[in-house]
């Protein structure tokens, strides 16, 4: 399938509110990826149909993806409902530095990794410390996720 259909379908399946987009964020660092962009899907069912995969969590190889789709979804919600303005992004690097969920309120940058697992201790990536020093960072965890999306 050609990149321009894929993209018709993608832009479609946004227009009839199946899935939403966010853009990679960006600040003029050459190092800084931003010509893709994430799909979520506002139902993880129609995510999970089209995969053909409704094992349990504990038998499933995509718990991160899931985990991510349902705190970006819900965020967003929680964002419409408080009537909160913010602009969301996700932020990588070719070298693979990444964070999952980025929100710019005018001057204010705040930086999300979310992680099913709450053993491996999570630091803030280098370069996006050291580029955007202002911003806050926080790891996004079973433990504190329904602060985020509540």
């Amino acid at each position: 399938m050609s990149k321009n259909t894929v993209s018709i379908y993608l832009d479609l399946l946004s227009k009839v509110f199946i899935i939403f987009k966010v853009e990679g964020f960006r600040r003029n660092l050459r190092k800084e990826i931003v010509k893709s962009s994430r799909c979520y899907f506002y139902d993880i069912g129609i995510r999970n149909g089209i995969i053909n995969n409704f094992n349990r969590l504990d038998s499933r190889t995509d718990v991160g993806d899931l985990l991510e789709n349902y705190l970006a979804v819900e965020r967003v919600k929680k964002q419409k409902y408080l009537k909160i303005k913010t602009n969301n992004y996700f932020w990588r690097t070719y070298d693979q530095q990444e964070l999952d969920w980025l929100e710019e309120k005018g001057e204010e940058l705040a930086g999300f990794k979310f992680k099913c697992s709450e053993t491996k201790k999570v630091k803030i990536p280098a370069a996006f410390a050291k580029a955007y020093p202002d911003a806050t960072f926080e790891v996004i965890n079973k433990r504190n996720y329904l602060d985020f999306i509540t």
